[in-house]
């Protein structure tokens, strides 16, 4: 298939990228390097032997997606474009929701337009809320968001679900995230945030190589196992190799499907820092701080419908995460440059 890949310079989306190569479908990539480095296609390229086209705007610019639509025929779109910072999104909702949901419309319009009928949409378990019973299951449908960002995902479900039930020939697959971490086995793509990293991972992995002073863990008095907060790691690579699996369901099924990609599995952060203390070889200070507003003790999947519908199950363990995470950053100290 021939697929426009939104955001598909990003972490997750050039994961995504390499996956689709590799099953022999045709990218192109469609960014505006707001959190990203032009250098990525390298690397892209470096790990596929495929350098895909790449298309340098963002999403807001209907003129510029427009062109895209008219110089190509697509099959189907992953849609990974939007920002992402939960704290930014609190101090600039506007811009959030222009672009997350905005830019999403103006996309989704060119689909219809240029009749592209297949969608694979990067969402987030953060549109369960803090609500439900662990683990989380699709058929709980949504909670209440407390930010903007998660917000902006949660409109983004709702939109796309009255989209295809006015679309019959629509068919879209909406996968919602627990948390990726890790990087590719060849350390030339993985996480590195502009800026103090909002992300558990990445802040580790500075504090591993001396960046930055200590880690904060915010709160040790949850009803957890070690009294930190428990999340579900995914694998980035498990991660892309879903949205494989995805849109390529999506070609073949009609109507709108929301799956959980994360593992089943819970690790606290205080078993994360040890598991990349060990992969590493490296110290990790830390610092007990206080808990966050709106963080919750417990936030794992029921990856189940993900292996019925998609077949999916993921292949790496927390140990290939911390030690894919270190070699990337290791090599990548300043990001890929």
């Amino acid at each position: 298939m021939k697929i426009l890949v939104t955001g598909g310079m990003g972490y997750i989306g050039s994961h995504t990228v390499v996956e689709l190569i590799a099953k022999g479908h045709e990218c192109v990539i469609l960014d505006n390097l707001y959190n990203s480095s032009i250098n990525v296609l390298n690397r892209i390229e470096e790990i596929s032997g495929v350098r895909p086209e790449f298309v340098n705007a963002d999403i807001t610019d209907e003129n510029a997606l427009r062109n895209v639509f008219e110089n190509h025929q697509f099959d189907a779109v992953i849609h990974f474009a939007g920002l992402k910072a939960v704290g930014e999104s609190v101090t600039i909702p506007l811009k959030y929701y222009d672009n997350n949901v905005g830019g999403s419309i103006k996309l989704y319009q060119l689909m219809e337009e240029y009749n592209v009928n297949n969608l694979v949409f990067s969402s987030s378990a953060t549109v369960y809320g803090s609500s439900f019973e662990m683990p989380l299951k699709e058929a709980y449908g949504r909670g209440t968001t407390t930010n903007p960002y998660g917000t902006s995902k949660l409109m983004n479900e709702m939109i796309i679900e009255d989209y295809c039930h006015a679309r019959k020939e629509l068919s879209a697959v909406v996968l919602r995230y627990f948390n990726p971490v890790g990087a590719h086995k060849s350390g030339l793509i993985g996480e590195r945030p502009n800026g103090i990293p909002n992300n558990l991972m990445p802040y580790i992995s500075d504090v591993a190589i001396g960046k930055r002073e200590r880690l904060n863990v915010f709160g040790d008095d949850y009803d957890t196992k070690d009294g930190t907060g428990v999340r579900d790691y995914i694998h980035v690579v498990d991660l892309a190799k879903a949205h494989v699996l995805a849109i390529e369901y999506a070609a073949k099924n009609k109507g709108m499907e929301t799956i959980n990609i994360g593992t089943g599995n819970g690790y606290s952060v205080l078993e994360i820092v040890e598991a990349y203390k060990k992969a590493s070889g490296k110290d990790v200070p830390y610092v007990i701080a206080p808990r966050r507003a709106g963080d919750v003790a417990t936030c794992y999947a029921d990856p189940n419908k993900a292996k019925e519908l998609l077949g999916f199950e993921a292949q790496y363990g927390i140990e290939d995460m911390c030690l894919d995470s270190y070699n990337f950053i290791i090599k990548n100290p300043n990001g890929i440059e």
